[in-house]
């Protein structure tokens, strides 16, 4: 949207927020409503009116607020809640995503075992051997599209193992994943995610039906065995949690392995610091996550209390969405916010959230970075965009900053 168009705009819809237009402009956006309109309408079709938040200081307080609930049971009465959207709703939404306590501690409680510094550790070797795999098939070639070829494979290879499912079905994880992060409330788009969630439950189910007749030593056996026990874990929070592991164990590895990739690209000097110096690798991924957070948006927080923001009133029922791109690119947070920086010091992101639903899986998407772009940066020393940056195009997408395409040369 135009400079003139934002200045027009009163309230912004969901539709405009997931828009590729939207995503091309949102960090001079973002910049505007940090200096005037730190708290900015929405209009969030079935789900009511909602709140954008914008700066750093307002979404830590808010993320960690006992007034908003990600539960939106303990938000509506019997009475206020709206029908389900999709047939299988109910069947997916009960992770601990959308969970508060003391049910999201329990739920947490776990899968946190499976994702301990300890456990990461010992992937290492693993995820090295992969990323080397994946680039023996490309490496020849002299080009890959890095997504498909290396960000997508990586951490979804490494989930499926970890949760114990066929590496055959990885693709198809890819077009439910994108069902699920996609979503939109346009009639069209609810007719065809709902077809494609419901394939999901049905894998969901005959996977299910398979480890509960062969258990293993994975995470999806351990959680079958939870439910089993009948006070841990019900059904539907049995597949639920089996769908955000596989949806949220890849996605946001993805995108930060290529938009990192990207923004060295598109900073040659960054790029070439880093060759030199591979001991700011750290640095570097702590960077990459800040200035393209892979996590845009936050999935809805609903207001159970009102309570008074920047003088505005947030209603009972009000939903609050938060920029955690904005938020990283705060000048009062981030000195220089849209200089990308590798050796940035005190780099206090919340890319990965923060307060209870701090990202469980956030050492394992570091330690796949790390291995991804390192052995990238070795193998592939003349890494180049095949192509013009203008090229690039951020994919129209509600929740995530993520590229529709990365073709690189080496």
């Amino acid at each position: 949207m135009s400079s003139k168009e934002k200045k027009s705009v009163t309230i912004l819809t969901e539709s405009q927020l997931s828009s590729r237009a939207f995503k091309d402009e949102a960090y001079e956006f973002y910049k505007e409503l940090r200096k005037s309109q730190p708290l900015y309408p929405l209009s969030l079709g079935a789900l009511g009116k909602g709140w954008l938040i914008s700066r750093n200081d307002d979404a830590i307080h808010l993320l960690k607020n006992e007034k908003l609930k990600k539960n939106y049971e303990n938000v509506f009465t019997a009475k206020e809640k709206r029908p389900a959207l999709l047939k299988n709703e109910e069947t997916l939404t009960k992770h601990m995503l959308n969970s508060d306590p003391p049910d999201h501690n329990r739920l947490r409680t776990l899968v946190q075992k499976a994702f301990t510094h300890r456990m990461i550790l010992q992937l290492e070797d693993k995820i090295q051997h992969i990323a080397d795999s994946l680039l023996d098939k490309v490496q020849p070639n002299k080009f890959m599209n890095l997504i498909d070829d290396y960000a997508f494979p990586l951490p979804i290879i490494v989930i499926s193992e970890m949760l114990g499912i066929p590496l055959e079905d990885r693709q198809k994880f890819r077009v439910w994943s994108q069902a699920i992060i996609d979503f939109s409330d346009a009639p069209e788009r609810l007719q065809e995610n709902d077809h494609l969630l419901g394939e999901f439950v049905e894998y969901l189910e005959s996977l299910v039906r398979k480890k509960r007749r062969e258990p293993a030593g994975d995470l999806i056996s351990a959680l079958i065995q939870a439910e089993s026990e009948g006070t841990q874990l019900s059904t539907e929070e049995l597949y639920s949690m089996i769908m955000l592991l596989i949806v949220a164990g890849h996605e946001t590895t993805v995108n930060l392995i290529t938009n990192m990739t990207y923004a060295l690209m598109c900073h040659h000097d960054q790029l070439e610091k880093l060759r030199q110096q591979p001991d700011l690798m750290n640095s570097a991924i702590e960077e990459a996550l800040r200035f393209h957070s892979p996590v845009e948006l936050t999935t809805i927080r609903w207001t159970a209390e009102p309570f008074i923001l920047h003088g505005q009133e947030i209603k009972r029922k009000d939903v609050i969405i938060i920029s955690l791109a904005s938020a990283n690119r705060d000048e009062k947070i981030f000195p220089n916010a849209d200089i990308f920086d590798i050796e940035r010091k005190n780099n206090r992101h919340i890319a990965f959230g923060h307060g209870n639903h701090f990202c469980l899986g956030a050492q394992l998407a570091r330690l796949e970075a790390k291995i991804a772009i390192s052995t990238l940066l070795r193998r592939c020393p003349n890494i180049q965009l095949k192509g013009e940056k203008k090229q690039m195009k951020w994919k129209g997408n509600f929740l995530m900053r993520a590229l529709e395409e990365l073709p690189i040369s080496f």
